[in-house]
């Protein structure tokens, strides 16, 4: 008896570490590709001669529509998932095609910005479209008095992992002599290299540590996709049964879309005001490395101080930043500012990803994760896009008649200044609706829901 409770807890643990290892590997593409390199390599070699302001939107736009096409894909995905039984499956293949364009990025010649943001946004559709059935693995994985702690070990093993990984590739970047690289723009090159091998060598380790999904009978893949169908429209009936869930789903999609996009365009922001780019990329490693065990705090904060209350700490601290980022005109502001961000960064992603988790069936939680994936994304379309083009209106309003080049830089820079303010409407907005979320409500919802599809 004690021998198999003991296998059956070594068992656990080793799924649950699997599960957690997944973030080690993946957040290498969100630090070395999403935050550093390739906002830099975007706006310095593709988008090579072209206007600050107008790679900048470029940028906000790509990212936009990147996030377009992963929320349109997101809910069907989930609700094949959830039918089929491949969940698993569905987290391989959509890993490799992220990594797979991750190296094709090391590949693409100087000046084609177009070629450059298709490659990156089919790059983003592997990372996003993964996370999916990545994330709707939690309530499997997890004990419900765990979920919070386990959410956050996860993120916190991305912040680690991802920062080891960006380290490397900074200093790669910073000194190529010293590993016998040419030059920097050949390290970029070979720092997209490595997020490829690292992405792809540690997830094999969580796709052998996870267990498949319970599911005998697969149907083939073309009757899956219609009964896909037909169960996104149940869905649809679904969620709007769970009123808890639907409300925390919008204010999760004001949110953290400011979170995204300060992730996003934050490298792309300093250096429209002029920051050089050892600075900015300190910074980020500043943000990695606290938001490691500031990730684990706020799991543990969650647990016993509540998680909507960590969630609205972690919200106003953003307001408060936003706000700071706007007037900012020292690089230690930066440095300051990206310390601020890795103490709340990590915790509000785990503590909303694990709060969502009890206001929905666990039966069908590929199902419900494809939802709030969709709602996620579909909220990274506003914020960088909102940036972008709110830049270029402001430069082309601020600009006189004949400007001289020094004009221009300057309000260039007020403009990119102006362009971050839209962002603390999307923290408002989200903290706002988050003050009607009624837990006990929502767990009640869910559960009526659970009994209800198992017939009890």
């Amino acid at each position: 008896m004690n021998k198999e409770a003991t296998g059956q807890k070594a068992t656990d643990r080793r799924t649950v570490w699997g599960w957690a290892l997944y973030d080690w590997a993946n957040s290498a593409f969100a630090t070395t590709v999403m935050a550093a390199f390739f906002p830099v390599f975007f706006k310095q070699q593709w988008n090579w001669g072209v206007d600050v302001n107008l790679g900048t939107a470029r940028l906000g736009l790509g990212n936009a529509a990147a996030s377009l096409i992963v929320a349109l894909m997101a809910p069907l995905l989930g609700a094949i998932a959830d039918r089929s039984g491949r969940r698993k499956r569905f987290l391989i293949a959509f890993c490799y095609l992220g990594v797979l364009m991750t190296a094709t990025l090391a590949l693409i010649p100087k000046g084609q910005w177009a070629l450059a943001l298709l490659v990156y946004i089919l790059g983003y559709i592997g990372f996003s479209g993964a996370n999916i059935f990545y994330d709707a693995l939690l309530p499997q994985v997890a004990p419900a008095d765990r979920i919070d702690q386990i959410s956050s070990l996860g993120f916190a093993m991305g912040y680690l992992g991802g920062g080891l990984l960006l380290v490397l590739n900074v200093m790669m970047a910073l000194k190529p002599a010293m590993f016998g690289i040419p030059d920097a723009a050949m390290a970029v090159r070979l720092a997209f290299a490595s997020v490829a091998i690292w992405w792809g060598a540690f997830a094999a380790f969580t796709f052998i540590w996870i267990p498949a999904d319970p599911v005998s009978v697969r149907p083939p893949v073309r009757k899956q996709i219609a009964v896909g169908w037909r169960q996104l429209l149940t869905t649809f009936r679904k969620i709007r049964q769970l009123r808890t869930a639907f409300l925390f789903l919008l204010a999760y999609w004001c949110y953290i879309d400011g979170v995204d996009t300060i992730i996003k365009m934050a490298v792309d922001f300093g250096m429209s005001l002029g920051f050089d780019f050892k600075d900015l990329i300190a910074a980020l490693l500043i943000t990695q490395f606290i938001g490691f065990p500031s990730a684990l705090l706020f799991g543990h904060l969650g647990k016993h101080w509540g998680v909507r209350r960590s969630i609205y700490l972690a919200l106003c601290i953003y307001m408060l930043v936003t706000l700071w980022g706007a007037t900012m005109t020292h690089v230690y502001e930066f440095y300051v500012l990206a310390a601020v961000i890795g103490l709340v960064q990590g915790g509000i992603q785990a503590l909303s990803r694990s709060y969502y988790a009890r206001f929905i069936p666990h039966r069908q939680s590929a199902e419900f994760y494809g939802f709030y994936n969709m709602l996620g994304k579909f909220a990274a379309i506003i914020g960088p896009a909102m940036m972008g083009v709110t830049g270029l209106f402001a430069k082309r309003l601020l600009l006189p008649a004949s400007p001289s080049p020094e004009q221009i830089e300057a309000i260039g820079r007020t403009a990119t200044r102006a362009s971050i303010l839209a962002v603390l409407l999307l923290f408002a907005a989200g903290a706002l609706l988050l003050y009607f979320v009624d837990e006990k409500k929502g767990k009640a919802e869910a559960e009526r829901m659970n009994q209800t599809d198992t017939g009890t």
